[in-house]
């Protein structure tokens, strides 16, 4: 691992928190996709076991735990690992996601029969989660997923989805008793407007909360490019809804925390923002 790397990895995350595929020339790989709400990460991992495969794992999943991912499934089917010397890897990255801020569990789909699968499964050890298959992985989650408060609408790509969106933030929150979060319609509308304007494909926006104080945005499109973070043209922010250009600055912002992260055929673009006592009378169109 280069001085780059190892300083990459060491240092604070900051957002926004852009997960990407990440491929090398030595046959390693490591792939990653979630769910539209972001609740549920799929991560491939492809390759013989070593450290600098392992650096490329743990860099992708603190990108993901720093989002409203409740739950991430390992896909280990092609990793080459005959004597399980990953073991404590594993181990490691499954306290860290059960210990962070989320928290979020780890499970891993690993062949039967091999050193990985057995020394996972001995009786004393308790986590992560170990399944055979990811079919099995998938079927067996929906029990185990920490309960969620979401509300979820799929949008046409026409301006008016933007006012849909930014009532389904309010009918949220009113549900859950939690403030009238501007800073969730001002992020809302821009996450919608990009979906709008530059995905131009239907989307699915979802608003969900664990029981703090968090409000997580998702909103999923049709589109795989990433938005692109541009400088500010001013020092000032104003915080009327009305007002355009700001783009994703305002998200940027405004949110605790934000990224985007592939899908199936698209992406998801998620941010996470406390409430505040600034209620405006309602939003505005």
């Amino acid at each position: 691992m280069t001085a780059i790397e190892r300083d990459r990895l060491t240092k604070p995350l900051q957002p926004p928190y852009l997960v990407a595929a990440r491929t090398d020339g030595r046959g390693l790989s490591v792939g990653v996709t979630a769910d539209a709400s972001m609740a549920v990460v799929e991560m491939m991992v492809h390759g013989p076991w070593s450290q600098h495969l392992g650096d490329q794992v743990a860099a992708i999943m603190r990108l993901c735990l720093a989002g409203p991912a409740a739950l991430i499934i390992v896909d280990l089917c092609n990793l080459r690992d005959p004597h399980g010397l990953s073991l404590r890897f594993w181990s490691g990255m499954s306290s860290e996601a059960r210990l962070g801020t989320g928290p979020a569990q780890l499970a891993l789909c690993v062949p039967s029969m091999t050193t990985l699968d057995s020394r996972l499964r001995q009786p004393d050890r308790h986590e992560p989660l170990v399944y055979a298959t990811m079919s099995e992985a998938r079927t067996a989650i929906g029990s185990r997923l920490p309960r969620a408060r979401r509300f979820q609408a799929r949008l046409a790509p026409h301006p008016a989805s933007v006012r849909a969106a930014r009532d389904l933030v309010a009918r949220a929150c009113h549900a859950w008793g939690l403030p009238q979060v501007q800073d969730a319609w001002l992020v809302t509308s821009e996450l919608v407007t990009n979906a709008v304007e530059h995905a131009r494909t239907e989307s699915v926006i979802t608003v969900s909360t664990r029981g703090d104080a968090r409000l997580h945005l998702a909103v999923r499109d049709g589109a795989t490019g990433y938005p692109r973070l541009s400088e500010p043209a001013s020092a000032s922010w104003p915080a009327s809804l009305d007002e355009r250009g700001r783009g994703l600055r305002l998200v940027h912002a405004a949110a605790t925390v934000w990224g985007a992260i592939p899908t199936r055929g698209g992406k998801v673009v998620w941010a996470t923002v406390l409430p505040n006592h600034h209620e405006p009378s309602g939003p505005s169109g």
